[in-house]
C-alpha cells in the first residue's frame, strides 16, 4: 500500500497549493469564508479569501449495479472524497439510463458542485448532462461516454477507449490461434459492450458472433444462454465475456460441455483472476476501475478550488492494460484490499 500513501502525500500537496498557502481549509465556526493574512510589497498585511473543499459536495452517476465491478469504483471515490475533505453521493443507476437521468436531475437541483457520470445511453443521458453544464456545473464522464463527453461540454472523460480494448483482444486470440469467438453480453444497449465487441471483430482473423447473453443478475440462466450457443455451433472455440461475471460463466458452460474453448475477459473479480492463475482464462482486459472512481472526483475538485481543466481536451485513460498468469498473483492481492 506504499503506492497509495505517496498518492495521498501528492494530493495533500495540491490541496496546500489550491489553498495558496492557506493554513486551513476549514471553514469557520460562524458560517463564514475562513481567510488567511497575506503580506503585500508595502509590509501591509490584508485578508484573502481562500477556497473551503469543506464546502463542496459531488455526486456520481451511474449505471452501476453494486456489483464487484462497480464497488471498486465506489472505493476510488470514497477515498478520493477522504483524501479532499469533501462530501460525495453515490447514485447507482443499476443498469436504468432513467432512473440516471432523475439522478442527475436530482442533482442539479440540490445545487451540486460537479457530476461525474457514466454514459452508458447517451441519447437519454447527453440532454441531462448538457443541462447540468448549462448551469454552470462542472460534468466529467466516466467509464463509458469516451465518444460523447466534448458533445456535452464536460471537462473531461475518465476510462478506456472501449473500441480500442476490444481491438487488443481480438489480437490476444489472433495469438492464441482460435478461429470463432462468441462475444457475450450481460447488457442490452450498453453502447460500450457493443464497442468492445466491435473492436474485437476488427481486429480477430476469425469468425465473431456476438449476442445478449442474459443478465449477470442471473447467472444461472446466463451460463444456460451461452452453453446453449456454444452447442449449437461445434466451431465455436474462442469466448470473451465483456464483463467479468459473463466470463465466468462462459468458462462454467465450456465446462459442461466439455470444450477446449479460449476464454477471454473484461474487468476484474477475484474469481475471475483466480480462474487466469489456474490456466482456465486466458487473459482480462484491466480498465482499472478504481481511478475511475477516484480521478472525477479529483478532476471537479482541481476545477473548483484552483480553475484547473486536467486532460488538454483529451480523454484520461485508465487502460487497457492486461492481466495475464504474468500477473495475476499481484494483482489478485490488490484485489481482494479491494482497490482493483
Amino acid at each position: 500500500m506504499k503506492k497509495m500513501r505517496w498518492l495521498a502525500m501528492l494530493l495533500a500537496l495540491v490541496m496546500v497549493a489550491a489553498a495558496c498557502g492557506s493554513d486551513s481549509t476549514t471553514e469557520e465556526a460562524d458560517g463564514g469564508d475562513a481567510g488567511t493574512e497575506e503580506t503585500t510589497d508595502s509590509g501591509e498585511t490584508e485578508e484573502v479569501d481562500v477556497a473551503q473543499s469543506g464546502d463542496l459536495t459531488f455526486h456520481m452517476i451511474t449505471h452501476s449495479d453494486d456489483g464487484p465491478f462497480w464497488s471498486v469504483v465506489n472505493r476510488g471515490m470514497d477515498a478520493a472524497c477522504s483524501d479532499l475533505g469533501v462530501t460525495c453521493v453515490w447514485v447507482p443507476g443499476n443498469n436504468d439510463a432513467n432512473v440516471m437521468v432523475q439522478g442527475i436531475e436530482g442533482a442539479i437541483g440540490e445545487g451540486t458542485d460537479g457530476i461525474a457520470a457514466s454514459l452508458p445511453d447517451p441519447a437519454a443521458l447527453v440532454p441531462a448532462l448538457q443541462a447540468a453544464v448549462a448551469e454552470g456545473i462542472p460534468v466529467v464522464t466516466l467509464n463509458s461516454g469516451a465518444n460523447d463527453y466534448e458533445s456535452i461540454g464536460a471537462l473531461t472523460h475518465v476510462g478506456q477507449t472501449e473500441f480500442i480494448a476490444g481491438q487488443a483482444a481480438g489480437n490476444r486470440f489472433n495469438d492464441a490461434g482460435a478461429t470463432h469467438v462468441l462475444c457475450g453480453q450481460q447488457e442490452q444497449n450498453n453502447i460500450g459492450l457493443t464497442e468492445r465487441c466491435a473492436g474485437l471483430e476488427d481486429t480477430f482473423g476469425g469468425t465473431v458472433t456476438t449476442d445478449f447473453m442474459d443478465l449477470d443478475a442471473d447467472t444461472a440462466a446466463q451460463q444456460a444462454a451461452i452453453n446453449a450457443a456454444m452447442a449449437a455451433d461445434d466451431s465455436i472455440d474462442g469466448f470473451l465475456g465483456v464483463g467479468p461475471v459473463i466470463t465466468m460463466s462462459g468458462v462454467r458452460a465450456a465446462g459442461d460441455l466439455g470444450r477446449d474453448i479460449t476464454v477471454g475477459g473484461f474487468d476484474l473479480t477475484p474469481e475471475l483472476l483466480g480462474a487466469i492463475e489456474a490456466g482456465d482464462v486466458l487473459f482480462t482486459v484491466d480498465q482499472q476501475q478504481y481511478l475511475q472512481g477516484y480521478l472525477p472526483i479529483l478532476t471537479m475538485y482541481l476545477n473548483q478550488t484552483n480553475a484547473n481543466v486536467i486532460g488538454g481536451g483529451l480523454p484520461i485513460l485508465t487502460g487497457p492494460g492486461f492481466v495475464t498468469a504474468d500477473n495475476a498473483a499481484d494483482v489478485l492481492a490488490l484485489s481482494e484490499a479491494g482497490t482493483r
